[in-house]
């Protein structure tokens, strides 16, 4: 999807003007890519581009063609195409702004009626980190939510809103209070990573090495599906459809979503994504998953007629949650060898409104 508007341009009388004609995909975040065509890029020389003050790099360029990264600290706004402002051109991009840092995030943030965000902080297997769960209220103010859980990693919110939160290291999945404080909901899930609710209050649990666990509200276990073990989570959401659709990166470079009917059954939705993570699907049943299409990473749409294109460039995506103020918050997991994770959270206004299940 390419965002058209009419697009500025201005001249000085020096040469041909640069033209956008169209820029895709929809939506970035730092460290993501915008392809632009039209023509007069280059004008025998490499283009200059700028989002706001900040210079960005080219990535790829010719006269009609070019795919330039959006730089550190970008927001949404004004893209010039240019050496300068008098004989640019611009576009209005849509560019995410971080809203938190210092996460650890391996699976979607799960986002309230109030626009309170909750997003963990797993830590390296086997070790216990001083915070599990962080919550982001709609001030942006982060405070520490849950102390107490091992390599945290799914989350989920019920019809009331409670939190329930799955450990891959003790195959538990933890209720949460509103003060943070933690029971044991259930136990006995392998290594439990994604979590979610049915509409009748049913919690579905993945464990990595190839079930899919039911349980009802009495807390009975049943094993509801059976997959191809994931190497490193399974990822799930409900559709308006009502399958539960999953994914769970395999050895495979050409991953697939999965979906099951409410009796268990399990068919390939949709089949060409690499590393395929977390998903949240909109009103109108259009399925989001961070993953990588064709070779560019970030957020990709699948029409419920399964046809997929890239929808937000960006790095490292391993979930989303759409705001009821029709926002995508993007939780990004970048892993550094000398400083340990550092995964953040973007907010993108895209306008759209998400699918709540419940």
């Amino acid at each position: 999807m390419a965002f058209r508007k009419s697009p500025s341009t201005r001249s000085s009388g020096n040469g041909a003007r640069p033209q956008i004609a169209a820029v895709s995909p929809a939506a970035a975040i730092p460290g993501g890519d915008f392809q632009l065509r039209g023509s007069g890029f280059a004008n025998g020389e490499r283009p200059h581009i700028r989002f706001g003050s900040a210079a960005a790099h080219i990535v790829v360029s010719s006269d009609a063609y070019v795919v330039v990264r959006v730089p550190a600290g970008a927001t949404s706004g004004e893209m010039v195409v240019g050496s300068d402002a008098e004989t640019g051109a611009s576009w209005s991009c849509r560019v995410g702004a971080q809203i938190a840092s210092g996460l650890h995030p391996v699976a979607n943030p799960v986002v309230d009626h109030l626009e309170n965000i909750y997003v963990t902080f797993s830590g390296p297997a086997g070790h216990k980190t001083p915070v599990s769960v962080y919550k982001i209220d709609a001030g942006l103010n982060s405070r520490p939510l849950v102390t107490d859980v091992m390599n945290a990693t799914g989350l989920a919110l019920d019809e009331h809103e409670m939190l329930y939160v799955s450990s891959r290291n003790d195959g538990l999945v933890y209720q949460v209070s509103p003060a943070g404080n933690t029971s044991t909901y259930v136990e006995g899930m392998g290594v439990a990573t994604g979590i979610v609710f049915d509409r009748d209050g049913n919690l579905y649990v993945g464990d990595r090495s190839g079930t899919i666990f039911k349980i009802s509200r009495q807390r009975q276990i049943y094993v509801f599906a059976t997959l191809e073990p994931s190497l490193a989570a399974y990822h799930m959401a409900f559709g308006p459809d009502d399958y539960l659709y999953v994914t769970g990166p395999t050895t495979s470079s050409f991953d697939s979503v999965a979906r099951i009917s409410r009796d268990g059954h399990v068919e390939r939705f949709y089949r060409g994504l690499g590393r395929p993570q977390g998903m949240a699907f909109d009103v109108d049943g259009n399925l989001y998953v961070a993953a990588s299409l064709a070779g560019r990473r970030g957020i990709v749409r699948i029409t419920p007629d399964a046809n997929a294109e890239l929808f937000v460039s960006g790095p490292s995506i391993v979930g989303m949650a759409f705001t009821p103020s029709k926002s995508l918050i993007v939780a990004t997991n970048e892993a550094s060898p000398s400083r340990g994770p550092e995964g953040s959270l973007y907010r993108v206004k895209l306008g759209i409104e998400g699918y709540r299940y419940h």
